[in-house]
């Protein structure tokens, strides 16, 4: 008997979604990546403009999946807005991913944060921040920086200026703060941060992809899936 496309593709969605995922375990046993030795022009950019990070308040940046594809489950919003989320013992984490978008290079950069909290029951489980650094070409010795789009809720900051004290050669520095009731964002600061291990897209496991891919994080959104990244780069275009 020949099968319909529709039973087919009902079969292949059936698979994907027992194959793709594994366990979804505590958010502080979530192992991280290491940062691989740059070999690409474009890994050697993204490592080159990794930005800083600075916490102001709630939780520090976790690793969101390891190698297997297990994914942390996050934290409830409760207790204080960085309860339990000050650190893990497993490594930090920052996402990349990197590609040509109109005529800028755009590299995206993302963090994951076990909750988002303003304060008691404000807030909820999960949450993804990220900026965009655009530079003019990755495959110049001088690769100079165009842009930047930091997220802001549901939208950007962007600017084709970077404010002044806000970067420290290459790196834009970046604060990670909420201005009570709303929820966290990203914003320019002139505060020394820290650089956490990046990962860039390409370098995951197909199961961490996969991963990343499909776990439902709630309120929160992976930015850098092969669904959003250009959706993403769309809306955060500054010029």
């Amino acid at each position: 008997m020949k099968a319909s496309p529709i039973f087919i593709a009902t079969l292949l969605a059936v698979f994907a979604s027992q194959t793709h995922a594994g366990a979804v375990i505590g958010h502080d046993q979530v192992a991280s990546f290491a940062q691989p030795e740059p070999v690409t022009i474009s890994e050697k950019a993204a490592v080159k403009f990794k930005p800083q990070l600075h916490i102001s308040n709630g939780c520090h940046p976790y690793p969101a999946v390891n190698e297997a594809g297990d994914t942390g489950g996050g934290l409830s919003n409760t207790g204080a807005p960085s309860g339990k989320c000050k650190g893990s013992g497993l490594g930090s984490q920052v996402y990349g991913r990197s590609g040509w978008h109109g005529d800028a290079w755009a590299i995206m950069y993302a963090w994951y944060f076990p909750k988002d909290m303003a304060s008691f029951d404000l807030g909820h489980r999960h949450d993804w921040e990220h900026a965009i650094i655009w530079i003019d070409n990755p495959d110049v010795a001088e690769s100079r920086i165009l842009g930047v789009s930091a997220s802001s809720h549901s939208g950007y900051q962007k600017t084709t200026t970077i404010p002044t004290g806000s970067l420290n050669g290459t790196n834009v520095l970046l604060n990670y703060e909420n201005t009570w009731p709303l929820d966290h964002e990203l914003s320019f600061t002139t505060k020394g941060g820290d650089y956490q291990p990046l990962i860039m897209w390409g370098q995951l496991t197909d199961a961490a992809r996969d991963s990343l891919s499909s776990t439902d994080f709630g309120s929160a959104l992976m930015p850098m899936t092969d669904y959003w990244f250009s959706r993403k780069l769309d809306k955060a275009w500054p010029f």
